[in-house]
């Protein structure tokens, strides 16, 4: 069996920017570092950080606070995006930064029907919010784990202002972020989850469910500032996950299927161009014969839970079927890793599998030797060979005694 690094969230009292970076220091990322990395902002002097021992309820952990000099201020989502993109954060950091600051104004275009460029932030434009974000993605970088899981976000009940007057909670930011995310309502009175820890969650969350085989090593104790009914605090532990086994990445998936027996042959090649463009794991057609001996084609589509809905309306608006077959099933995939190996024709892309008995299988990538093949004007098979055998040699120099490629 195999185990991976994994993160695990229990927002039972929601999350706010504030009280993710408490847990992640509570979690063993170096305050000092957060601050020095913080540093490259060009916000210096604008925030401080307050961070202290707090509890509530008899539950202690961490607090933070980040302090601002800065009145209500309005951002550009591509004044964020230009702002993190100038301080040379690791591209691990700047991508995350910018991943949770790219849906908060996904959701804020939509709510408010403008571009995404131009939405304005109110409330996360602000500098504490960006000081909670850019925080996040420093500590989830350094933690650098596999897997996150996380529980339902309770969400809170009545009220809330915010810049557009006051609003049911969760706000509407929040409760867009959250859409298709296992949300808890009114276990407390107020707002418990805000845009910023919505955000957070979204960008980082692999599994929106508990770890079936989790070992917790590390807990955290994210203490908010605010009091409700149940204590005020984002537990985040940190551990292993031990998958079934390294040959199993076993996840729900499911086959849509369609027998089509009244559309022209022409129309199922744009119509399997734009499943896969809309995320199908796979698609294909068989030829079948019906009933009547009338001949057929079977439009099979794999999808995975979160676009199965959406790529079956696909096949319903796109093809001239009434109706559909959806069938649930496990995938057992091996466990695979991409290298790339310098060759005489330059580099190739070689994808190496894992069998469940602990050997190794390789296969040199298709596109990459169809590319050379025609850049050098030479036949497909025999470039195949020679990058295959390359690859072999370079893999028996690096100790990695390759069987023989598929």
């Amino acid at each position: 069996a195999k185990s991976m690094r994994a993160l695990f969230y229990q927002p039972s009292c929601g999350i706010s920017g504030d009280m993710h970076m408490a847990a992640m220091f509570e979690l063993g990322v170096p305050e000092p570092l957060v601050r020095s990395e913080l540093d490259r902002l060009p916000l210096t002097g604008q925030y401080s950080i307050e961070v202290s021992r707090a509890e509530k309820m008899g539950i202690s952990g961490t607090c933070v606070k980040v302090a601002t000099s800065e009145q209500h201020h309005h951002r550009q989502h591509s004044d964020i995006v230009t702002m993190i993109k100038a301080c040379g954060y690791a591209t691990g950091i700047e991508q995350r930064a910018l991943d949770i600051f790219e849906r908060i104004a996904i959701a804020e275009a939509k709510i408010h029907d403008v571009p995404v460029a131009s939405v304005h932030f109110h409330e996360v434009g602000a500098v504490d919010s960006i000081v909670d974000i850019v925080a996040a993605a420093i500590a989830l970088d350094y933690l650098n784990v596999d897997v996150v899981y996380c529980n339902p976000v309770e969400v809170g009940a009545g009220h809330v202002n915010c810049a557009h007057g006051r609003f049911p909670v969760p706000a509407p930011a929040t409760q867009e972020l959250l859409a298709g995310v296992p949300c808890s309502y009114g276990g407390v009175q107020g707002e418990s989850t805000t845009p910023t820890g919505a955000a957070i969650l979204r960008a980082t969350v692999t599994d929106f469910k508990a770890p079936s085989a989790f070992a917790p090593e590390v807990i955290g104790y994210g203490v908010g500032h605010k009091d409700f009914e149940l204590p005020n605090v984002l537990r985040v532990a940190l551990g292993e996950v031990n998958t079934a086994s390294a040959a199993t990445s076993t996840s729900k998936h499911y086959k849509i299927e369609a027998n089509i027996d009244d559309m022209s042959p022409e129309a199922f090649e744009p119509l399997l161009q734009s499943l896969f463009a809309a995320g199908a794991g796979d698609a294909w057609c068989t030829p079948v014969v019906m009933k009547k001996s009338r001949s057929a084609t079977c439009l099979s589509v794999i999808a995975d839970s979160e676009r199965v809905d959406a790529l079956a309306d696909l096949v319903l608006n796109r093809s001239t079927t009434i109706g559909l077959r959806i069938t649930p099933f496990e995938k057992r995939i091996l466990e695979r890793n991409e290298l790339v190996v310098d060759t005489s024709y330059g580099p190739i892309r070689v994808k190496q599998v894992t069998l469940p008995n602990g050997s190794t299988r390789w296969k040199s990538e298709h596109d990459d030797i169809a590319q050379h093949a025609a850049a050098e004007n030479q036949d497909y098979l025999s470039v195949k060979k020679s990058i295959d055998f390359q690859i072999e040699q370079v893999m028996r120099a690096q100790h990695l005694t390759p069987p023989e490629p598929n």
